[in-house]
């Protein structure tokens, strides 16, 4: 039990990404920050299975380096580059919180009054009392589950936010508002409302006329409800390799949290104009507000970035088939972001270690890389291997059945026959339900970002019940042995 709880919980905690600080971890080893990234990316992005990776570094405020290996689909020649759009993932939160500041600036939204005074149908609702400040950081009291929860049908159009949120009229946050800490994609649902319903226009026309066209951000767009054929392909992990996703529409309701669409170019000027100390697009003042601590129940994580102890600042980010990371040094107005199109298997095909490899060397940070990852590996062969060992057991209790049959008799026989009916649904439930729900992502997110995760769940879960009560009935059906046999099958 305790083998499958790990393998589930492990699979969960790499969904999504949105949550992870973009921060490359530091250790007292060898650094490879002196190494070139062009060589770092040669050598990390086989192992990572991913098809292209693209990159941009800044430092001292201007665009230093840039550059792109591999392809934007599996299977064609398109080369990804610096200029190549991803759909960037939670970075977008950013954008968001940017936007959200603009209005502040501007005397449109006061930071400390409740969400449901600029949300019309959250107005009076639970949903709508926490302030504008705690959605911005992540204190309003959503959960991680209910930001990845979809509320709302979607249907492409105009409207598929205004109905996401006005979905959530009936959704009570999980916590009390101000008292803790937790990563909610429903938060940034929320913001992105609110400036369609405080400017009146869509909050795809607001980010691209007050932030994509200022920064000079050309090859970007915002999630529309369209099909992007100019975007990198995601490619989610498939066991020991990786598959291309459809050409699928992008959604508008999760635009706010996730939906931006840049290149690695673009991006590297948008984080240059964080960084500028310049009244541009938001005051100098409102974009170091952004980058430090909102508060003491969100110490790590200010409006749309998680603020770090080395000094850096930065996002992660994770959508079906696609990871990326932008991190700043602001101290020295430095900063890099890599935009990997492969999202992360469990122990094989990880990305983690490309991101961080490249992250550590624009930015002089130690990074002693991530290991074998064997304990991953072996967790999740194990889960793997599980329906196939079902199998066997079952095709084994039919070759014994006479014997499966004779332990209808006695207290011994019959608690070894019904025991497992017990802990193999005990287990089901661990896997489908409890796990996932303790982690933030339902087993349906699990499926989207991991399908080769979700199905191996799925089979263990499923074949261990089936298992279990495909011994009751051989052992109640078909005809009793002459000589009652007792036996440990």
């Amino acid at each position: 039990m305790r083998h499958l709880i790990a393998t589930a919980i492990l699979a969960l905690a790499t969904v999504g990404g949105a949550g992870v600080p973009a921060a490359a971890d530091t250790a007292d080893s060898d650094t490879i920050g002196s190494t070139a990234i062009e060589d770092i990316v040669a050598a990390e992005l086989p192992a990572s299975l991913a098809p292209g990776v693209s990159y941009a570094v800044v430092r001292g405020g201007e665009l230093a380096e840039s550059g792109g290996q591999g392809v934007a689909r599996k299977g064609t020649d398109t080369p990804v580059t610096a200029d190549t759009p991803f759909l960037i993932g939670s970075i977008s939160k950013s954008f968001t919180a940017l936007a959200v500041m603009q209005l502040v600036e501007a005397g449109d939204v006061d930071l400390d009054a409740p969400g449901g005074d600029y949300v019309e149908a959250l107005a009076g609702t639970p949903a709508g009392a926490p302030t504008v400040r705690e959605l911005l950081s992540h204190t309003s009291g959503f959960s991680t589950l209910q930001g990845n929860t979809a509320h709302g049908d979607r249907s492409g159009g105009e409207d598929d936010l205004a109905n996401a949120v006005s979905g959530l009229a009936d959704v009570t946050p999980a916590y009390e508002p101000g008292t803790r800490w937790e990563y909610s994609n429903t938060n940034y649902q929320v913001l992105g409302r609110l400036i369609e319903e405080v400017i009146g226009t869509s909050y795809q026309a607001y980010v691209t006329e007050h932030i994509l066209e200022p920064v000079g951000m050309t090859a970007s767009t915002v999630a529309d409800g369209a099909v992007h054929l100019e975007m990198a392909t995601g490619h989610t992990p498939w066991f020991w390799t990786k598959r291309p996703l459809g050409e699928t529409p992008t959604d508008r309701a999760t635009a706010p949290q996730g939906g931006i669409i840049a290149s690695a170019h673009d991006l590297s000027l948008y984080l240059g104009m964080m960084m500028n100390g310049e009244d541009d697009v938001l005051s100098a003042a409102g974009k170091a507000q952004m980058m430090r601590p909102a508060s003491a129940v969100s110490p790590f994580y200010g409006f749309g970035w998680y603020v770090n102890g080395e000094g850096t600042v930065g996002h992660s980010g994770a959508v079906p088939g696609v990871e990326t990371q932008a991190t700043m040094a602001p101290g020295g107005n430095d900063a890099v972001v890599v935009l990997v199109n492969g999202g992360s298997g469990i122990g094989f095909g990880e990305t983690t270690q490309l991101r961080y490899a490249v992250t550590a060397a624009a930015l002089d940070l130690d990074y002693a890389g991530e290991g074998s990852r064997w304990g991953q590996k072996a967790l999740f062969l194990g889960l793997a291997l599980a329906p196939v060992l079902y199998l066997l057991a079952m095709a084994w209790a039919w070759a014994k059945r006479d014997k499966v049959r004779a332990k209808t008799s006695g207290a011994a026989g019959l608690f070894s026959l019904w025991f497992p009916v017990l802990t193999t649904a005990a287990a089901a439930w661990v896997l489908l339900w409890l796990v996932p729900g303790f982690m933030g992502a339902p087993l349906s997110t699990v499926r989207i970002f991991q399908p080769d995760m979700a199905l191996i769940m799925t089979a263990t879960a499923v074949g261990g019940v089936v298992w279990a009560l495909f011994r009751i009935v051989i052992a109640y059906t078909g005809p009793r042995p002459a000589n009652r046999l007792r036996s440990t099958v």
